[in-house]
């Protein structure tokens, strides 16, 4: 079974710094691609930062200059590094990954990780 787990969320200032986890287990042929997601209360879901397998990212225009999405493919693990944090970062950031198990291809979500950007 698959599973996708994100780690690094938290409690920082205005101007800092946090960087997210995520690793993928399991059942795994091969992932196409991760991304990072977020929702602050009230809002819907949107896309942070995307990376594909060829290594090919994407950003939402509020995080470009500030955030940066990495992966290791040995880890099957993507990594969000997060600089310059504002308040309006703040929200439960989810992992995406959009793998193939040999038997079916589909996205899998983690639990989400609370970023809270506060003075």
């Amino acid at each position: 079974q698959v599973q996708v787990v994100e780690s690094g969320g938290g409690l920082v200032q205005p101007g800092g710094s946090l960087r997210l986890s995520c690793v993928a287990s399991g059942s795994i042929y091969s992932i196409y691609a991760m991304g990072w997601y977020r929702q602050a209360p009230g809002k819907q879901r949107e896309l942070v930062a995307r990376i594909t397998n060829g290594g090919n990212t994407n950003y939402v225009d509020s995080v470009k200059g500030r955030f940066t999405i990495s992966k290791d493919n040995s880890k099957n693990t993507a990594y969000l590094q997060m600089n310059s944090l504002k308040s309006e970062d703040t929200a439960v950031y989810y992992c995406k990954a959009d793998i193939n198990t040999g038997w079916e291809s589909r996205d899998y979500w983690g639990q989400g990780t609370q970023v809270t950007v506060s003075a």
